[in-house]
């Protein structure tokens, strides 16, 4: 069944941990002479949970470079922070790792509110952000020297579930919103996309990051007679509101990608949940990057999902172009290498990059959770 690890703050601090030490005693690897990427992602804090699979799938591809000799025969060394989905943590961390750590790169950070805040600083340090695990589209509207994504954005995945809700004529819909810098900056797409495909929105509830008040948005969008909900959430407030809404408004729920990890918490009332994807489905083995993840995660005993399978090709990407831009791995160098990049497979969907193209893919798909707790297409 599709899972989040159970890797909680200690074991995911520890495992990094362990990993540096590793790093330093393997044969051939010196400490001095490793490449260092920063990460600050929420470790702790109310949506901690969300993060657990796609850390889990990074770890399996750097652990995979390293068994092998890592980039030229230097190791790949993340230097994780935790931010707890502070922006303001986000963005003391990232300094640190910049100033003081040197990393030549940056990758997988979770916070919309903290990437907002930070991209000005990157851009003046000449400090590429390769992928995050942030999908918003605001971060996207004007371009930026140094931040590069692999996956389309909430927007790309807003627009085509709206699409799909009004060919299949359900086009009166309420919305679930996630009363945080997330949700805010979705309301003008999702109401944009809805106005350009037809569909009516009856009415928006806001839900506490925490889930506090599921009960109650269900109990507002229930009153507006929606055909069907969309849902913008991600950790707590999934469970709580999709449980809530069965029960309360009794219509089909839509959400974004992000939501996935809440579908084990969920158990029996994850049925019938229909979810965008941004990744090509794990299970599905026709690209040698599923089948490289599936062997790795069966040794390694880490749950195949969605999330975990986009943290694993989030990390391929980061080594792609740590690759293309070795021998002399510097941040400009790596900026230059994505830039370069043309038609390469990632997990079969074709990336694209150039000077003035720095988001380089925007496939979306509809899936479905099925009675047994599975992803059906």
């Amino acid at each position: 069944m599709p899972g989040t690890p159970k890797l909680s703050r200690r074991r995911a601090i520890g495992a990094a941990a362990a990993w540096t030490l590793a790093a330093i005693h393997r044969p051939g690897f010196a400490q001095d002479n490793a490449i260092l990427v920063g990460q600050s992602v929420p470790l702790s804090g109310p949506i901690a949970g969300a993060f657990q699979a796609p850390l889990a799938g990074q770890q399996l591809a750097v652990d995979a470079l390293n068994a092998t000799g890592g980039i030229g025969g230097r190791p790949l060394r993340m230097l994780i922070r935790d931010d707890a989905y502070d922006a303001q943590r986000t963005v003391a961390n990232v300094r640190e790792l910049v100033e003081k750590d040197k990393v030549v790169a940056l990758t997988g950070l979770g916070s919309t509110e903290g990437v907002g805040a930070l991209l000005p600083y990157l851009a003046d340090k000449r400090v590429p952000l390769v992928g995050a695990w942030t999908g918003a589209h605001v971060l996207r509207l004007r371009p930026h020297p140094t931040f590069f994504t692999s996956q389309a954005s909430f927007q790309d995945e807003a627009e085509h579930a709206l699409r799909t809700l009004a060919t299949i004529q359900l086009d009166r819909i309420g919305i679930a919103l996630q009363d945080n810098a997330f949700g805010q900056s979705m309301l003008p797409v999702i109401e944009a996309s809805a106005k350009a495909q037809g569909v009516v929105i009856e009415r928006v509830a806001r839900l506490a990051v925490d889930g506090s008040n599921a009960a109650d948005a269900a109990r507002e969008l229930a009153q507006a007679r929606p055909k069907a909900v969309y849902m913008v959430a991600v950790g707590p407030s999934v469970v709580g509101f999709v449980r809530a809404a069965r029960s309360l408004i009794n219509v089909p729920v839509y959400t974004l990608s992000v939501a996935a990890s809440a579908v084990p918490a969920l158990g029996p009332d994850a049925r019938g949940l229909a979810m965008t994807q941004i990744v090509p489905s794990p299970w599905r083995q026709v690209d040698p990057m599923a089948r490289e993840f599936n062997r790795l995660a069966a040794a390694a005993g880490v749950p195949v999902s969605y999330n975990a399978y986009g943290g694993y090709l989030g990390a391929r990407f980061l080594i792609e172009a740590l690759r293309r831009a070795s021998p002399r791995i510097t941040p400009d160098n790596i900026i230059q290498s994505i830039q370069d990049l043309r038609n390469w497979s990632l997990g079969g969907n074709l990336l694209n990059f150039g000077p003035g193209q720095h988001h380089g893919n925007a496939w979306a798909e509809i899936t479905i959770v099925n009675a047994d707790g599975r992803f059906v297409r």
